[in-house]
């Protein structure tokens, strides 16, 4: 798509809003984009047969970690990669959660990562997320319905709000309600038995997360605006993923799809763990030498993708003037001096040349000098891999919000920019 002012149509985001809509937690987003893959005839397979060999195309799906990739013409060919994440800001159901009080039953949550704490009142909610059962299987729930509310205290109790501003305590403000006392419902762990379908004693634990039910919406007077809940960083995984399936070129191509970005990385499923790596040496033949491998690395390119901010009209002011990207205007590449972003001038060009190639408009991205910086997972995997990485995204507003918002026709011009750089 060359024209960045045109509105696209409905149908050219479907794929989109089916990822965004089910991509509830990172395990469902995996399994999702597993499923795309399967479709399109990538192999599955897993950590543990690594050494029994990897087919041309596959892919590996672990919990909220997807990795997978295309091998390129040669067992030399330079790695392309494209590093997204799939966890969200939101509220994960504690292992202790139920709670009562003043005659309401309420679920206790802890809040994950960075979230903007007032998007989340009164807002529908639903549940999603892994069970673990007693035998080691792991089952997936979504309770796709209205199940808990996180009620914001009445104007009338709180006559300054308006005036001072919002002012809500983790611990005790942003606790869910999900029924009355008086019905005498049963325990959460028991109702959760009755969503999955097996006796209560199977269940050992869970990782699971509160979400709006809202589905994605195209919106605005012209069409041109797109509203979805993790649009952070569900986006960046659809886009990295059609471009995977779409790739030709004579790189081996790879796309990895982290979790835990949103609470620093640090774990076997995160960017600063090894698995990544683990494929990367697989991928390398066994019986070339670690330095040719490492030679391979330096001649490899990575592209840590992740929603950047887009230029607020209620807000300029908190907005480097002349490095403020506005929505529908192409992929963000985002450069921080304090390298908070992996970008350099060196790992600029070849995202840049796959613009030009896909006639996609780019911009640039560089905080207000009072305004800290947020962080990616470029750094992480630029420091644990040495390969030349760059930060880029689409442009959005309300980020970590419950539900985001960005320009409709910036995903397919990301895709498109992608599907040039890896092919």
């Amino acid at each position: 798509m060359s024209d960045a002012s045109a509105t696209p149509h409905r149908a050219s985001l479907s794929g989109l809003m089916a990822h965004l809509d089910a991509a509830v937690s990172p395990a469902h987003s995996v399994r999702y984009v597993a499923t795309r893959l399967q479709t399109a005839g990538f192999t599955e397979t897993r950590f543990g047969e690594l050494s029994l060999g990897l087919a041309d195309r596959g892919f590996i799906a672990d919990g909220g970690l997807l990795l997978a990739w295309r091998k390129g013409s040669s067992d030399t060919a330079p790695f392309r990669i494209i590093g997204a994440h799939t966890d969200s800001p939101g509220l994960k159901i504690k292992l202790q959660p139920d709670v009562t009080k003043h005659g309401w039953r309420q679920v206790g949550v802890e809040v994950y990562g960075g979230i903007l704490n007032n998007s989340w009142l009164d807002r529908d909610l639903g549940m999603a997320g892994r069970v673990l059962m007693r035998d080691g299987s792991v089952q997936l729930l979504q309770c796709h319905e209205p199940i808990a509310r996180i009620p914001q205290l009445a104007v009338h109790l709180d006559r300054e709000v308006n005036e001072r501003g919002l002012i809500l305590d983790k611990q005790n403000h942003l606790m869910p309600v999900w029924g009355l006392e008086s019905s005498g419902r049963t325990s959460f762990i028991d109702w959760l038995a009755t969503q999955i379908t097996c006796p209560a004693g199977d269940i050992t634990s869970w990782d699971i997360g509160l979400y709006d039910i809202t589905p994605a919406r195209i919106l605005g007077s012209d069409q041109s605006l797109l509203a979805s809940g993790r649009l952070d960083n569900q986006l960046s995984c659809w886009s990295a993923t059609e471009a995977l399936i779409a790739s030709s070129g004579p790189w081996t191509s790879v796309i990895a799809l982290f979790d835990h970005e949103e609470v620093g990385s640090s774990s076997t499923h995160g960017a600063a763990g090894p698995r990544l790596e683990w494929l990367l040496e697989t991928l390398h033949r066994s019986d070339q030498s670690r330095a040719s491998f490492v030679d391979r690395l330096a001649l490899s390119h990575c592209l840590s993708v992740d929603n950047a901010h887009a230029i607020h009209p209620n807000y300029p002011e908190r907005h480097e003037p002349n490095h403020a990207p506005r929505p529908n205007a192409g992929p963000v590449i985002k450069h921080n001096a304090n390298q908070r972003y992996a970008s350099t001038p060196e790992s600029q060009g070849a995202f840049v040349q796959a613009c030009d190639r896909a006639a996609v408009p780019h911009q640039f991205f560089i905080s207000h000098n009072s305004q800290p910086c947020g962080s990616t997972i470029g750094p992480i995997s630029a420091t644990r891999l040495g390969i030349p990485t760059l930060d880029i995204g689409v442009a959005q507003l309300s980020m970590h919000s419950a539900r985001e918002l960005c320009g409709a026709a910036d995903p397919l011009l990301l895709t498109a920019a992608l599907s040039s750089y890896l092919s």
